[in-house]
């Protein structure tokens, strides 16, 4: 199956999980997967929380931005991939003044 991003419409989902503004999201949906890309405008956050039955992985592709996973702080930008593990807490942060763009998949374990 292809996916087209520019083809999905955007879902805007505010303060998701807590954070703050809003989480721009092209999204594919199903039973074993949410498969998307997402954009977060200087100073959104994806608020943090626990992946209790999931694992994620997100690929920066564009901009720069931080993560906390369990506590731990670490700097992301473009090319670089962040893990969180399926039990751990997680956040996304655009602390930037340009867009975080990335791709994002949670498969449903």
């Amino acid at each position: 199956m292809k996916i087209v991003f520019d083809q999905l419409p955007v879902t805007h989902l505010v303060n998701f999980n807590g954070g703050e503004k809003e989480l721009q999201a092209n999204m594919v949906v199903d039973e074993r997967n949410k498969i998307l890309r997402g954009r977060l405008v200087p100073g959104a956050s994806i608020g943090y929380h626990q992946h209790a039955t999931s694992s994620e992985i997100i690929y920066i592709l564009e901009g720069n931005g931080k993560t906390v996973t369990d506590g731990v702080e670490e700097r992301v930008s473009a090319g670089e991939c962040h893990y969180c593990e399926k039990g751990q807490f997680h956040t996304l942060i655009n602390d930037s003044d340009t867009d975080l763009v990335f791709f994002a998949v949670v498969p449903q374990q």
